[in-house]
């Protein structure tokens, strides 16, 4: 049954995209015809009133990271120290050989030798913490952070930039509940190669829990979802937009500049992703600081600049934030638009990137859990909250946007707020933008992988087969207007909050006690510590 579908769908999807090349407009509306109702299903507005329309899956993001905090006794806010620590390496011994082991009650054995044991590579995981973290976050930073926050401002004013930051701080505790069992439920091949994510979680999970059909039922859903989102979302739009800024930057004409912009680009993500997880983290760990630092620098550049502003600019977002006056929609607009963009920039409650962070290196799930907290952090507290400050700030006098009235490009927004302090800094944010796109494709590579191989079974052929449909459609995206095809992926990307937040939500007490037992370890070693113990990671 797996070979079958395996061949329906790479015979089929060839004859879809050649479709579209040759007739691109046709098809696009072909294609909204008959997936224009998933498309509403999944962002379907339930109406409130006749002015309050809020996507009843953002009431799914929110009402489960307000669960997950509050369930777990607020573990983005008190968990974030050891988060930090955890990225540091400064628990790495006990991570890979145990803490009673390391700084527990002496054995035998032990006393002989106690270095001896560290050659003991017995923690399963093909990557680091840092790198898992940077491997997820290069598939979240990105276009969001640098147009969807000025969109999300020109519908919503400078408070939208409030409900943001409070999204981003909820979508902690999501990140850390869904990591967590994406490590807890891994599986491990003899090579090795670590196969992790939703569909692993929700299929043995809910088997332990008596659920097995309903398991499998919604592990195959967020398996589908994730490859569907993973051409699309992860990879066409990506690759369209970075495309445009391109063939913008450098003024190309002619109507194969983005064909060729995008077959160069396929080989550029071919080099990486054929080396699978290990290659993608390798790159991630190195591009993903390298442009958020970039990014940041120019932003406090900009703040340093403009330092007498920031109280006022903040005095504008918190006022904001609880009146949404001239704003449409007034306060639940506002907020809406705060948080919808925070939950979709961080992609927290998604499930995706407990599929990269599920290869980490450790014997304590919840180790990873509590790192991946970090990652709404930055890409929202942080990365989104300066890019509003320098948007907010640089349009004091109302030069460039209007509040309240709506735009579509935001990319051009946000360069022409940095350019008014760093001339044609434009330039570096287009190429910023065309290595996030990268970057994205290339974690999103990873994410579609992980569902193909749960659907059509583990294998070099089966890899093989993914990673060239993945090439070839970021050539399609780079060359063609995606329209329906677009809202589709992105559908489908949102459409995996269902079956994760259930399967999350179901299986938190599992959470609870891995959460325990690991914070059980950390004091374990900081007590062994206390009274004397050598740290051992030095050795590691």
């Amino acid at each position: 049954m797996k070979r079958y579908l395996l061949s329906l769908f790479t015979l089929v999807l060839p004859v879809l995209t050649f479709a579209q090349e040759s007739a691109s407009e046709k098809f696009d509306r072909i294609f909204k015809e008959y997936t224009g109702w998933f498309v509403e299903g999944i962002f379907y507005e339930i109406p409130f009133s006749e002015e309050y329309k809020i996507p009843w899956v953002l009431i799914v993001l929110i009402g489960g990271a307000l669960f997950f905090t509050i369930y777990f006794k607020f573990i983005n806010f008190t968990g974030f120290r050891t988060a930090i620590r955890v990225v540091q390496g400064k628990y790495e011994d006990i991570e890979k050989h145990g803490a009673d082991t390391l700084y527990g009650d002496s054995t035998p054995n032990e006393d002989a030798n106690i270095i001896e044991t560290l050659r003991d590579d017995s923690a399963h995981g093909e990557v680091s913490h840092f790198q898992a973290l940077t491997a997820a976050l290069s598939a979240t930073v990105g276009l969001g952070n640098i147009a969807g926050v000025a969109v999300a401002l020109s519908i919503g004013g400078p408070g939208a930039t409030f409900w943001m930051i409070v999204a981003g701080l909820l979508g902690m505790a999501s990140k850390f509940a869904e990591c967590t069992l994406g490590v807890k439920y891994r599986d491990v091949a003899e090579d090795g190669t670590v196969y992790g994510g939703p569909m692993y979680y929700l299929t043995k999970g809910f088997a332990e829990k008596g659920l097995k059909p309903l398991g499998k039922v919604l592990a195959v859903l967020f398996a589908i979802f994730v490859v569907g989102g993973s051409f699309g979302g992860g990879n066409m739009f990506q690759a369209n937009q970075a495309a445009a800024q391109f063939t913008k930057l450098f003024d190309l004409q002619g109507d194969n500049a983005g064909m060729y912009f995008g077959i160069v680009m396929a080989a550029l993500v071919a080099i990486v992703i054929i080396g699978g997880i290990k290659r993608i983290a390798s790159v991630t760990e190195k591009v993903v600081p390298f442009m958020a630092g970039i990014y940041v620098l120019a932003a406090l550049i900009i703040l340093g600049a403009n330092w007498h502003l920031i109280d006022d600019a903040f005095g504008l977002i918190y006022e904001g934030a609880f009146s949404g006056l001239g704003i449409a929609g007034g306060l639940v607009g506002v907020m809406i638009q705060g948080i919808r963009r925070g939950a979709f920039s961080n992609e927290a409650g998604v499930g995706s990137a407990a599929i990269a962070h599920s290869a980490v290196r450790t014997k304590y799930p919840a180790s990873e859990g509590i790192v991946a907290l970090l990652e709404p952090f930055v890409d929202t507290v942080v990365i989104c909250t300066m890019t509003a400050l320098v948007i907010v700030i640089t349009n004091f006098d109302g030069s460039f946007m209007e509040y309240g009235v709506p735009i579509k490009e935001g990319v051009e927004l946000t360069a022409t707020a940095f350019d008014t302090v760093i001339p044609h800094f434009s330039i570096v944010l287009t190429i910023a933008v065309i290595l996030f796109a990268f970057s994205t494709m290339v974690s999103w590579s990873y994410y579609g992988m992980q569902g193909w191989v749960f659907l059509f079974g583990k294998g070099k052929k089966s890899d093989l087969i993914y990673k060239i449909l993945f090439l070839f459609f970021v050539i399609v995206g780079s060359s063609i207007s995606l329209g329906a095809v677009i809202d589709f992926s992105d559908a489908m990307i949102f459409a995996m909050v269902v079956p994760n937040i259930i399967g999350v939500v179901v299986l938190s007490p599992i959470i609870s006690r891995e959460l325990k037992k690991y914070m059980k370890a950390v004091n374990v070693k900081e007590e062994a510590l206390e009274e004397g113990a050598e740290d051992l990671t030095k050795h590691m």
